[in-house]
């Protein structure tokens, strides 16, 4: 494990691994560096870039701070950037695409973007979430009411159905969500009250932009992958078939090399 300092003195946390021009992963929702999907990834991607793999701010073996910014986790990925050499192609998972759009409309030194799934709600079909959504989960993360958290999350913010998510609770992994509760208004307040597509946003970035979406995914990611695709000045998009959110690296390594070799 490595360690970089963040502006505000906060520890990120990262691995390194591979050899060539560096390639920086972020994260979705309920993700850490250790997840399987995220180290499997950084493994397949290796033996062709120079990948940091690195815990966001809340996560693993990363620190935090009293309050959340947006401008925070910018400053974390820019601290990284630094480490790397100055500039860097970056990687981004659901919403974790969504920092890295935003990181490059702020100015970071960021040559190429990947994305998988951004979750922008784009059409009445998706998943809209209420008012005052981002501070319900505060709430309820802060009253250690972890669990109801998670679940809300799912059910009212990604749309996944409420039976389902129920049953879930029982499942092995559903501690390691759990653990994780405090930093989905993180990603909420990334996304935006609403999950709008950010389109002016999204027009400033002018760097090469890849959106890649898996084939068995939800109709409004399909519909958000294409947004993106359209909002993002000369942006390209591939749909990985027999893929949905739960993307299988192997697959989704091949798309990336081919994308950032160019």
């Amino acid at each position: 494990m490595n360690t970089v300092q963040s502006a505000d003195g906060t520890t990120i946390a990262y691995d390194r691994s591979g050899e060539g021009e560096p390639l920086i992963l972020i994260g979705g929702s309920f993700s850490e560096r250790a997840h399987p999907v995220m180290t499997q990834l950084a493994g397949e991607l290796a033996p062709h870039f120079t990948v940091y793999n690195y815990d966001r701010r809340g996560r693993g073996d990363s620190g935090d701070a009293a309050e959340y910014a947006v401008e925070n986790e910018i400053e974390d990925l820019a601290a990284l950037i630094a480490e790397a050499g100055g500039s860097a192609k970056v990687f981004g998972m659901s919403v974790g695409g969504a920092l890295a759009l935003k990181a490059a409309a702020a100015g970071l030194n960021i040559t190429q973007i990947a994305l998988y799934d951004p979750p922008y709600v784009v059409e009445e079909t998706g998943p809209r979430p209420p008012a005052g959504f981002t501070e319900k989960l505060a709430e309820l993360a802060a009253s250690d009411r972890r669990g109801e958290a998670v679940e809300v999350f799912m059910v009212e913010g990604m749309g996944g159905p409420a039976e389902a998510i129920a049953g879930m609770k029982f499942a092995p992994f559903w501690p390691s969500l759990e653990a994780l509760a405090h930093t989905l208004p993180y990603d909420t307040t990334i996304l935006g009250a609403d999950f709008a597509l950010p389109t002016e946003e999204l027009g400033s970035v002018t760097i090469p932009v890849h959106v890649v979406h898996g084939g068995d995914a939800d109709a409004w990611l399909h519909a958000s992958a294409k947004a993106v695709e359209e909002a993002v000045p000369g942006a390209s998009r591939h749909t990985l078939v027999g893929q949905g959110i739960a993307v299988d690296p192997a697959v989704l390594a091949p798309e990336l090399k081919n994308f950032f070799a160019n």
